[in-house]
């Protein structure tokens, strides 16, 4: 499985980006997608996770209400709509995959993760 992200920048704080993931390969192993992200000095963190096959979604609370998870299975890609950007929000994006498992949060359930893409919020 390999994974693309894509749709990083840099934006003003209030503003919106969408992130997006390409997933190619064994894409038949990727029953739960999700987007983690990493700011210097921090752990990676789960954002928001999206079942391939139910489209059940979860987020943390940090971003609920302001992102959106999305995955076009006709496509193979996944995407992160994050509006309402807030300086906090910088960080290094990931996109994730693996199977479906009561613990989106844990970092050791997925197999497969993309390079990351880099979002940066001003003030």
């Amino acid at each position: 499985v390999h994974l693309v992200e894509s749709g990083g920048g840099l934006v003003q704080a209030g503003g919106s980006l969408r992130l997006s993931c390409e997933v190619s390969g064994r894409t038949f192993t990727c029953y739960l997608m999700s987007w983690f992200r990493q700011a210097p000095g921090k752990q990676r963190d789960l954002v928001a996770a999206i079942t391939w096959t139910s489209g059940d979604v979860h987020y943390s609370d940090s971003v609920k209400g302001r992102f959106t998870i999305a995955r076009d299975v006709a496509k193979n890609m996944v995407y992160l709509q994050m509006d309402n950007l807030k300086p906090e929000d910088t960080a290094l994006y990931y996109c994730a995959s693996g199977p479906e498992t009561p613990v989106p949060s844990a970092r050791i359930n997925y197999d497969y993760w993309g390079q990351g893409t880099q979002v940066t919020v001003s003030s």
